[in-house]
């Protein structure tokens, strides 16, 4: 009996360290793509002079199609859940990468704004954006 009690506490403390652990890396990841992502995006406005047009979720601007993204990254589920998303002229701002539809907490994309940016979802380039999206604010 004393055996099984000592087995339930370990469990009861080596589970919320195991989904912290799995949180920070979901942030990280995140993070590494949103700065992946904006410098391809970056790298075509300069070379370019404009912005790829507007393409919905999930969808790999024609532009940025060949050598410039990793289409499977981008196509595939973000790790906070949802897809990426290209917003030109859309959500109120001129460019920007978006995370739609996302099924991580609030608590967590502040976690990643802390990361990125200044910590708070309505001010600086990582903001949510209204409409189950948060964007990364290439120009506002």
């Amino acid at each position: 009996m004393i055996v099984v009690v000592i087995i339930g506490l370990l469990a009861a403390m080596a589970i919320p360290a195991f989904k912290r652990v799995i949180r920070r890396q979901q942030n990280s990841q995140v993070v590494n793509d949103l700065r992946v992502f904006s410098q391809a995006f970056e790298s075509y406005s300069t070379m370019f002079g404009k912005w790829p047009p507007n393409v919905g979720p999930g969808v790999v601007p024609v532009a940025v199609r060949n050598g410039w993204l990793k289409n499977g990254v981008w196509q595939a589920k973000t790790p906070i859940g949802g897809q990426w998303n290209w917003d030109y002229n859309n959500v109120g701002i001129t460019a920007g990468i978006s995370i739609s539809s996302y099924t991580c907490t609030t608590a967590q994309l502040r976690e990643i704004d802390a990361i990125i940016d200044d910590g708070d979802l309505t001010t600086g380039n990582f903001q949510h954006t209204g409409g189950g999206r948060v964007t990364w604010i290439l120009e506002p």
